[in-house]
């Protein structure tokens, strides 16, 4: 059955039943996924034939969409799908993609919502906004040009920010006379990039967005061809296993204390199961208590799961602030102050040594600045290079100490809390995004060597004795 079929008895259940509808809606699994490119690869007229041929536009906006497709003219005298997305005026009178595009659909399966990025270099940043995220990304390729720098420049960042589900969509298969050996030649040429990523669930499918070939309905112009449509991929990728269940991680977003009986904790749960009576610790103090209840508008729960706003109380009278972070007893992640991460920055004025930032690493607000760049990473050839500084959408190796403990986990493990942000101290803008790789041992990096602390005891000891000739040699002792 096709999606069209399935979204048409959803329809019938709507006209019958509606309260069956929303029960049946509100319990679909959700899957964002983000497309991405070269430019004009048909990013933005594949979301719109997505849109289009599984009957999620509704009139008025068909209605709109015709006229500006008479307008812009690209088309001829076929609607421009693609003018669903790009709704800037500069994006329309240029016929690309600036800002990242969100779009919301659903089949009987499936929810979705859809984020559609730049293909420009100069719009990484925006990519990699619209990557965080996602689940799946669906690379866009030329069909006519085949792996492009760009194809290997989002394949690597969409990689780097833990998606672990491509879809390589070979475009404008049309235009290719729907040839069986062009679509093989660039399998061939990706799977081998796709190989030094380690990447590990790659798909791929020829179509035509503009035609409509396997995007929603099956191709008869490649009969050769036996694997699923689009949308049938994007309806049955596996995506429940991808949810971390080991590591209870909670982190507090607020402190609900609406009388003197009360006392709970608010927030999303990150990661793993928490169940009342679960041992738990409140990191970074590391006090140990017992969960008492888990508390929603609905009713206490008997567990909750990754992705569930809840409130949890405990059982000791215990310091618990925004900030902090419940998580498991026996499965606990980094507690410091220092820190390696691979860093995308987003801003003009670049990143550099010494300078301080605000940063917020889960829902933990602090202070720091960059130690040092370990490496430049240049995403066309993978290659690590050395730099003092990270430009404008480059992408680098980097190590920052914070003014305080925060509590992370490697992003490879928990992307919930390996990631961060960094944020003008001015202007309070946004100027870079962080992936965690591990904890950096203060005693290796920075900390001061025995030589070098005897030769800083000496001399602060002469300053002091200078300044402040009344202090004994305990006071002395005590200040270092």
């Amino acid at each position: 059955m096709s999606s069209t079929d399935n979204n048409y008895q959803s329809d019938s259940l709507i006209a019958t039943d509606i309260d069956a509808y929303l029960k049946q809606h509100e319990n679909k699994e959700m899957l964002r996924f983000l497309t991405c490119g070269n430019v004009d690869d048909g990013k933005s007229t594949l979301i719109g034939r997505l849109l289009y041929d599984s009957k999620m536009i509704y009139e008025d906006q068909l209605e709109a969409v015709t006229k500006d497709s008479v307008k812009s003219g690209t088309t001829g005298e076929a609607v421009d799908l693609a003018l669903l997305v790009d709704g800037l005026q500069a994006e329309r009178e240029q016929g690309i993609t600036i800002d990242v595009a969100y779009r919301y659909f659903s089949t009987t399966k499936r929810k979705f919502i859809i984020a559609d990025t730049p293909g420009h270099e100069q719009y990484t940043r925006n990519m990699a906004t619209g990557a965080s995220n996602c689940q799946l990304a669906v690379i866009l390729i030329d069909a006519r040009y085949g792996v492009q720098t760009q194809t290997r420049r989002h394949s690597y960042i969409a990689n780097l920010l833990g998606i672990k589900h491509i879809v390589v969509a070979i475009n404008k298969m049309d235009i290719k006379d729907y040839s069986e050996q062009v679509y093989n030649d660039i399998r061939k040429e990706y799977s081998e990039f796709a190989r030094e990523l380690e990447m590990e669930d790659v798909h791929y499918v020829p179509l035509s967005a503009l035609v409509g070939d396997n995007v929603v309905n099956k191709s008869e112009n490649m009969p050769w061809y036996d694997g699923e449509t689009l949308m049938q991929l994007l309806e049955n990728v596996e995506i429940a296993g991808d949810a971390n269940v080991q590591d209870v991680r909670f982190p507090v977003q607020y402190v609900n204390r609406p009388n003197l009986d009360f006392r709970g904790y608010c927030g999303t749960l990150a990661s793993g199961i928490l169940k009342p009576g679960d041992e738990v610790t409140i990191l970074p103090s590391g006090v140990e208590t017992t969960v008492k209840a888990l508390v929603t508008y609905d009713g206490n729960l008997e567990q909750a799961i990754p992705g569930q706003a809840i409130t949890v109380t405990l059982n000791d009278e215990v310091d618990v602030s925004r900030g902090d972070m419940i998580v498991q007893r026996d499965h606990q992640p980094h507690v410091t102050s220092q820190f390696k991460a691979t860093v995308v920055w987003m801003t003009e004025k670049p990143l550099v040594s010494g300078k301080q930032y605000n940063f917020k690493v889960g829902v933990s607000d602090s202070a720091g600045v960059l130690t040092r760049i370990d490496s430049q990473i240049d995403v066309n050839t993978l290659a690590e290079n050395t730099a003092s500084e990270l430009r404008l959408n480059e992408i680098g190796v980097c190590e920052f100490s914070l003014n305080k403990p925060v509590v992370f986990d490697a992003y490879k493990r928990n992307r919930s809390t390996g990631s961060f942000i960094i944020i003008d101290r001015l202007t309070n803008v946004t100027i870079g995004a962080g992936m965690i790789t591990e904890a950096v041992n203060v005693s290796s990096s920075h900390a001061l060597s025995a030589d070098q602390f005897s030769a800083f005891e000496l001399e602060f000891n002469a300053l002091v004795r200078k300044h402040f000739p009344h202090w004994d040699a305990k006071d002395l002792s005590d200040l270092i």
